[in-house]
């Protein structure tokens, strides 16, 4: 039996936390919580980002959580509320699900993803490219 994308964001939304734009708007800039952008560069680079969050690939979610691998990030370390966005809420959802079966916590992901943030006139900035 097949099981689709969307049947895996439903799943992966059952287990996981989901904060409101209020909530998260409440949560931002403080130095206990890590906004985690799991948007591709070039949606970073089209669309902006949100102020302070922290650029991780979705491809190396998993190498970045884990302290036994070598690309770990310390971004990752205990003691944080880590809050995962994407776009539109699909991507942060089975993110943040795999984060959570790491072993990370507390982890939530945002309503809506950065395009509700933007759209209610939300902090948003430029991302400059780097240059080669």
């Amino acid at each position: 039996m097949r099981k689709g994308f969307r049947q895996m964001v439903d799943e992966a939304k059952s287990r996981v936390r989901t904060i409101s734009l209020d909530e998260a708007r409440a949560r931002h800039g403080r130095p206990d919580v890590v906004f985690v952008d799991l948007r591709d560069v070039r949606e970073l680079e089209r669309e902006g980002v949100i102020p302070g969050a922290f650029h991780c690939p979705r491809g190396m979610l998993e190498f970045w959580i884990d302290p036994d691998s070598p690309y770990y990030k310390d971004v990752f370390a205990p003691g944080k509320e880590f809050v995962f966005f994407c776009n539109g809420a699909w991507r942060s959802a089975l993110a943040a699900d795999t984060a959570q079966q790491m072993g990370l916590e507390p982890v939530c992901e945002m309503d809506g993803g950065f395009s509700a943030w933007k759209k209610a006139g939300l902090p948003v900035e430029d991302k400059t490219r780097k240059k080669a």
